[in-house]
């Protein structure tokens, strides 16, 4: 693995921990020119849906989007990049589970509200009020007043 720092070719694993559901591998590396430490996560590569979008258009699954969804919503909230990461995990553990060849985007929404409502209730409100596209501060009150519940 080569060194994000300096690009160094070779890097020495310091730590490596499985995750709690068995989804990934998670190491800590040290560069052996630089000494400075990164982590990487192993996880196999299976084959996920392809996204049906609402206009129609097929795409590729990308986690990179996914990530970018939880980033936005729990930004600058007191939840961890290892807790987020499970989270994503468990979204695709469900859409891998479906056995579908396609999914609609509305259901990667659904999963996505799911666990955000697990990890932080400000993060889920933040979440909704764009993926549920509110028109009024009413609509914002009772999606508020659900969760107080």
């Amino acid at each position: 693995m080569k060194c994000p720092f300096c690009s160094h070719p070779e890097t020495q694993v310091v730590e490596t921990r499985v995750a709690e559901d068995g989804g990934f591998v998670r190491r800590r590396r040290q560069c052996g020119a630089c000494d400075k430490r990164f982590t990487t996560y192993e996880r196999p590569e299976v084959a996920l849906p392809a996204i049906v979008k609402k206009d129609g258009r097929r795409i590729d699954y990308d986690r990179s989007k996914l990530k970018g969804s939880f980033s936005l919503a729990l930004r600058k909230r007191p939840v961890s990049i290892d807790t987020v990461e499970q989270a994503i995990e468990q979204v695709e553990d469900k859409l891998r589970s479906l056995g579908a060849r396609e999914v609609q985007t509305r259901l990667i929404g659904d999963l996505v509200m799911a666990e955000l409502q697990k990890l932080d209730k400000v993060a889920y409100i933040r979440y909704a009020s764009v993926y549920r596209s509110f028109e009024d501060i009413d609509q914002f009150k009772t999606l508020v007043d659900e969760v107080r519940k």
